[in-house]
């Protein structure tokens, strides 16, 4: 029910239409009633729904969405594509993904360099076709993330991980290839360095890399 409502609400069912009553939801579902207060409190703390004494439960505006939430990023990737939605998700990793490889590269070497190391031989792998093109490049930019031992920057590792599937579905597409491996490689090369510089410099330079082509494809549109 949560699934179904959530879901129905952020790809917009429920932009034009008033949204369903208690009783509704509850004959709609074939649940109890608690199951139904149960679902539409968890919406409401996810900042999609808001009720009133008297007034009902109404549906919210994306901006009082919990959009660090896993199940709306989630939902929010079902909705009709949109470049500023892409442009949004990837002006908040060039705000923190550069400094992640920073601190990535201050680190003491360890498991966690390792972590990087290998997400970047799974991409080399998915080159050759012997791995996933797209989660070979998640797990190397979700391992600098773990590297860089930040407990708030790790709070992002979902949102990162949906901004990244958005985007390099988009750029491959758009580019007709995968990700730019020598790229990434003079990221790790860098952390592996201990060069903070120069790791904050070449994973600004991939995610500067998207949002140019999502500035090119505002444009032709």
């Amino acid at each position: 029910m949560l699934e179904a409502l959530g879901r129905a609400i952020v790809t917009g069912r429920y932009d034009a239409e008033r949204f369903p009553t208690e009783d509704e939801l509850t004959a709609r579902y074939a649940v109890s009633r608690t199951v139904t207060r149960e679902a539409v409190k968890m919406l409401t703390a996810k900042g999609l729904l808001k009720a009133k004494p008297r007034a009902g439960t109404t549906v919210q505006p994306p901006s009082a969405w919990s959009v660090f939430d896993p199940d709306v990023l989630r939902w929010m990737m079902e909705r009709k594509f949109s470049l500023d939605l892409l442009r949004h998700f990837n002006e908040l990793r060039v705000a923190i993904e550069p400094q992640a490889a920073a601190l990535a590269a201050l680190a003491a070497p360890g498991p966690t360099h390792d972590a990087i190391e290998a997400g970047l031989q799974r991409m080399e792998a998915a080159e050759r076709g012997a791995d996933d093109t797209l989660e070979a490049d998640i797990a190397f930019h979700i391992a600098v993330l773990e590297a860089s031992a930040n407990p708030f920057f790790l709070q992002f590792r979902d949102t990162v991980a949906t901004a990244l599937r958005t985007s390099i579905r988009f750029t491959n597409r758009f580019k007709g290839r995968s990700a730019d491996v020598p790229a990434h490689r003079a990221v790790f090369t860098a952390i592996q360095a201990g060069d903070a510089a120069a790791a904050r410099a070449a994973m600004a330079a991939i995610i500067g890399e998207v949002m140019d082509f999502i500035t090119t494809a505002g444009d032709r549109r």
